[in-house]
């Protein structure tokens, strides 16, 4: 963050050095180089209704994947039974248990498709109010602090090696969420 940071701070004041651009807009980007970061995964785990919408979520996915997993193990039996009963077929009714068993895979597969879908669709019906209301709090302490960029920190690829705790915005984004509306 430090190097993000100097990094604008050196840019205005190279562009400050060469008079490149007018005293007006040389204070604005100088202003708008604040930083801030947040760390998302507390503030859902810490937001209002969040905690029941995972709770739901997941005790729908349970249901999807069991579906899923019930048609697996019904292939893989159909599978197990035609190998040890290929020697004793002719082959005209082992090329049609083969296609059988093909047919049954493609029909498992957009099953699985489906279902991927509708957890996406899911996920999204039950997070989305809860993220719109968190980014809007975030934009609206951002806005307030004059910080330019607020930052995730709570994914592996944020690449934030290191940050002053008082940049922190996860807190009062958290205090927001839980006044009464």
């Amino acid at each position: 963050m430090r190097f993000a940071v100097a990094g604008s701070l050196a840019a205005v004041a190279v562009a400050m050095s060469l008079g490149a651009a007018p005293a007006a807009a040389q204070q604005t980007a100088a202003a708008s180089s604040r930083v801030a970061f947040v760390n998302m995964r507390r503030i859902l785990s810490e937001t209002p209704g969040y905690a029941q919408a995972e709770t739901t979520f997941v005790k729908e996915m349970s249901g999807y994947r069991a579906e899923y997993q019930k048609l697996q193990v019904s292939l893989d039996s159909a599978a197990s039974d035609f190998e040890q009963q290929a020697t004793l077929l002719s082959a005209t009714a082992r090329a049609t248990r083969r296609r059988d068993l093909e047919t049954r895979q493609q029909a498992l597969e957009q099953r699985g498709q489906e279902l991927q879908q509708r957890i996406a669709t899911r996920e999204r019906e039950l997070l989305d109010p809860i993220q719109t209301r968190v980014v809007a709090v975030i934009e609206r302490l951002r806005a307030a602090g004059g910080y330019a960029i607020v930052f995730d920190v709570s994914t592996q690829a944020n690449n934030v090696v290191t940050a002053d705790k008082a940049l922190d915005l996860s807190t009062q984004v958290i205090a927001e969420l839980k006044k009464p509306s």
